[in-house]
């Protein structure tokens, strides 16, 4: 009986290695798109000692799994074309293309979706369908321990209206630009998440100078540290939030009715902040606005654009919900479905819950109620009421997943294995507050992923960070100035990269500007001539030098950049020998920039563009704008 039941073991043990399974990573999928003209690797795992026997485009490979079941070969450079099939074992992977692929990574402007972007590009979304965009979006994880060999999840999508809305914006139109410029396939990577910093997406060896981020890096390597901390903000917020549904007054008598008596209630201009007349406070308040509807609007839908709003708000008309957002940034586009809305008075009722800073309604953001096609303005005039007042403000909140280290782990080594053709770059915002050290940051991380590719000159395409914020009555310094100026020095100095200059494309009011096309135009055309060769004008004027002559500074510019649009110049400011930065007369003449203050006598320095939110307009003739810099020796 013994030995029959070792048998039977030894049996199923057998036939469970002879039908064992090839695992597959997630990027090596149904869809892929293949780097052209590059050896490509085929990688997997399996039983240690399996025989792994690849097929595509009409060619045998083979290998064997090693003692612990990792397995890959590498297939000849291949012509873009598709799509082909490949069969891996008892696999069969359909529809890959071959052709130039692309990571894109950063922060929330290159996360940023197009379904946010529906205001300027609904049309381009509609129409979107094209098999040779494809996009394979990357699990938005992190990890302190170790270095991740797969992903969980993800899957390659080619484009189309449902699809393309969750598709990076930025990386959607570089690729849709590069797609047209070289007839080829353009497969997007896309791994970046909203509010990280730098040194999130850097692996522990390349912080080695940096000892304060390793050291944060490794008290975070802590699980129960993690869990500890999650458990205690989420009790210490649940508390606050139940605290002040308790206080708010409004929200115990049911102000979202609209019935509610708001006889006695004040007024307030819309966009603007209750705070100019209550003073500073957090907790909550609440606003309403009627609005008059014509006979069958309770047969109708109809949209909501509620602009920005600092900071939650949950939206109600006629007491019934119909849409929040929980946090600062997004717009607020409610639909309003059928059967919400009535004929004659209907009343539009607003909850703004504020945690910290100045509540209020963003200034210069739409504000409207759209029903058939006709917009009634909701600027102007709305009741309001506080509904609580809290003693202290909302409890904060350590957002582990962009400390050091954690989304390389997770984000960027699983895709080493995958031939590309290079990186775009959108990232910055959240190392505006210690800038000087960002270049070297950038530097030393653009180095260490090329060598893990393996590749020492794969192109690296960097957007510059657009203005933003109020605008400045002086010349004065800037933390966002001087990240700008550090990715214009690492576009310099380091080979094969490029800027894709954006000062020109911000909003005042958003950190998430709309125009996302013309970025990702931009960085197209860094990427033809940086990874491509082509000899094309890809850049605004690049300030080179300068000489002084009198009380004038004359600016020179990067021969091929300095065919500039003639004419007098705005966004400049010259410095006096031992003094400070005054605003500047600037003019093109020619193929130089002559500035000058008939007040400042001994000029020694330039700045261009430097402040938060500039307004300079410095251009070549190719319509590329230039960027901000300094003649200052950095």
């Amino acid at each position: 009986m013994k030995n029959r039941i070792l048998y039977l073991l030894f049996f199923l043990a057998a036939t469970c290695s002879f039908h064992a399974k090839v695992r597959l990573p997630a990027l090596v999928s149904d869809g892929m798109i293949l780097q052209r003209n590059q050896d490509l690797k085929i990688w997997g795992y399996a039983d240690a000692g399996e025989k792994i026997k690849v097929n595509f485009i009409n060619k045998a490979y083979h290998t064997t799994a090693d003692q612990n079941g990792k397995w890959s070969l590498m297939l000849p450079k291949l012509n873009a074309g598709g799509p082909y099939t490949m069969s891996i074992n008892e696999i069969t992977l359909k529809d890959i293309l071959i052709g130039d692929v692309w990571v894109a990574s950063g922060q929330s402007n290159m996360e940023l979706p197009m379904r946010r972007l529906v205001p300027l590009y609904g049309d381009e979304i509609k129409n979107a369908n094209n098999q040779n965009i494809r996009f394979f979006t990357v699990p938005q994880k992190y990890n302190f321990k170790t270095p991740q060999n797969d992903l969980d999840g993800g899957k390659w999508e080619s484009t189309n209206p449902q699809t393309i809305l969750d598709f990076s914006g930025v990386a959607y139109f570089f690729a849709k630009e590069l797609n047209e410029k070289n007839k080829v396939p353009v497969g997007i990577i896309h791994t970046s998440l909203g509010g990280s910093p730098v040194q999130a997406w850097m692996d522990e060896k390349t912080l080695k100078k940096y000892p304060e981020y390793l050291a944060e890096a490794e008290k975070w390597k802590n699980d129960d540290l993690i869990q500890s901390t999650e458990s205690q903000e989420r009790s210490l917020s649940k508390a606050w939030y139940a605290e002040l549904d308790q206080s708010d007054i409004g929200f115990n008598q049911h102000w979202e009715k609209d019935n509610a008596n708001d006889s006695g209630w004040k007024t307030l201009m819309v966009p603007g902040s209750w705070e100019d007349q209550e003073g500073p406070f957090d907790g909550s308040v609440w606003l309403r606005k009627e609005i008059i509807l014509p006979k069958g609007a309770d047969q109708k839908t109809a949209f909501l654009n509620l602009g920005r709003i600092k900071d939650a708000d949950v939206t109600y008309i006629n007491g019934i919900k119909v849409g929040n957002v929980t946090y600062e940034y997004p717009p607020r586009w409610y639909d309003i479905p059928k059967g919400v809305l009535k004929e004659g008075k209907n009343i539009i009722t607003v909850r703004v819950i504020n945690g910290s800073g100045k509540g209020q309604f963003i200034a210069d953001k739409p504000y409207y109620f759209e029903i058939d096609g006709q917009k009634t303005d909701l600027k102007g005039e709305w009741k309001y009421k506080i509904g609580a007042k809290m003693e202290k403000m909302a409890p904060g909140q350590t957002f582990i997943r962009w400390k050091p280290v954690g989304l390389y782990n997770a984000m960027i080594n699983p895709l080493i294995n995958y031939k590309i053709k290079g990186f775009i770059w959108y990232q910055g915002e959240s190392n505006t507050g210690v800038p000087k050290e960002y270049g070297d940051l950038l530097s030393t991380m653009i180095s260490d992923w090329r060598s893990k590719w393996n590749k020492k000159d794969m192109p690296f395409l960097i957007v510059q960070l657009a203005n933003f914020m109020e605008k400045k009555d002086e010349p004065l310094d800037s933390g966002w100035a001087e990240l700008r100026e550090q990715q214009r020095q690492v576009s310099l100095n380091v080979p094969y990269t490029g800027l894709a200059v954006a000062i020109d494309l911000g909003e005042w009011n958003d950190i998430h500007p709309l125009n996302k096309k013309t970025v990702g135009d931009r960085l197209a055309l860094q990427a033809l001539k940086v990874g491509e060769g082509k000899k094309i004008i890809a850049d605004g004027p690049v300030y080179q030098s300068m000489k002084t002559e009198g009380n004038t500074i004359i600016l020179y510019f990067k021969p091929g950049t300095d065919d500039l649009v003639q004419g007098s110049l705005t966004g400049f400011a010259i410095q006096q020998k031992n003094g400070s930065y005054q605003w500047a007369k600037a003019e093109a003449k020619g193929n130089k920039v002559m500035v000058w203050n008939d007040q400042v006598t001994s000029p020694v320095n330039v700045r261009y563009d430097w402040a938060d939110n500039p307004d300079g307009n410095l251009k070549n003739k190719s319509g590329l704008p230039a960027s901000p810099f300094t003649t200052e020796k950095k």
